[in-house]
């Protein structure tokens, strides 16, 4: 499950880097179907990067790895 949530970040990683910021799994429970992401750099300090996380971020997990139950912003 983790390779799969992280092949899914990587789809939406160019454009985090572009604009100096990046997304990491901090946590991923597969058996309460969870994982923990957390914006990093610029991302971390930008007030839209809630609106990333939930737009780009969270629909693409939840649209692959339909299995994830919970996805939160660490």
């Amino acid at each position: 499950m983790r390779g799969r949530i992280q092949a899914a970040i990587d789809k939406v990683r160019p454009a985090m880097q572009a604009d100096g910021g990046d997304a990491r799994i901090v946590e991923c429970d597969e058996d309460k179907g969870s994982v923990s992401i957390e914006m990093i750099g610029a991302c971390s300090g930008c007030p839209l990067s809630q609106l990333d996380f939930v737009y780009a971020i969270e629909s693409l997990i939840r649209r692959e790895v339909p299995e994830v139950r919970e996805i939160q912003a660490v």
